[in-house]
């Protein structure tokens, strides 16, 4: 049973500036490599319309995770990550997909980045299924509020990665 999340994020910087940043390479390198697993940038696509399409490879491996789960799984874990950013007026309209390797789950979620009084703030509605038994229902809420703390974390790099890169 997949378990839903939503979420909101601010950001000081301008809906158009950080569809520029997503459509950057350098963006996706930089923000890549603050992650604690093994990170890949496997594709980014810019399309004639602003449609971007970005992904990428988490190598998570064993270590990354919990105790418990690391001792169920037979091998390592392998997320891989679809963004897709679509501009429409005044917003940009997002969707992400996360498969994790041998089946054991996915992430879904749909994102709305739209102008505000300060900036810009970036809404997400979600949802998170795991496919191992007896843990399920655990880890998906564990991962569903994880993600919905760790949006904003994005955001927050995202708004320094524009000031810094202007």
């Amino acid at each position: 049973m997949a378990r839903a999340f939503t979420g909101s994020a601010d950001s000081t910087a301008p809906v158009d500036e950080i569809h520029a940043a997503f459509g950057s390479e350098d963006y996706w390198r930089d923000r890549l490599a603050t992650s604690e697993a093994v990170t890949t940038l496997d594709d980014l696509d810019v399309g004639d319309d602003g449609t971007i399409v970005v992904r990428y490879t988490l190598d998570v491996g064993r270590q990354l995770l919990p105790g418990m789960v690391a001792r169920l799984l037979p091998g390592d874990v392998t997320m891989r990550y679809q963004e897709t950013w679509t501009p429409r007026e005044q917003v940009v309209a997002g969707h992400i997909a996360v498969s994790v390797s041998g089946g054991l789950g996915s992430c879904d979620a749909t994102t709305r980045l739209e102008p505000t009084a300060t900036g810009s703030a970036l809404r997400f509605d979600g949802r998170v299924e795991v496919k191992i038994p007896l843990m399920a229902g655990n880890l998906e809420k564990a991962i569903g509020t994880d993600l919905a703390r760790n949006i904003p974390s994005v955001m927050d790099f995202t708004t320094t990665w524009i000031d810094e890169n202007r």
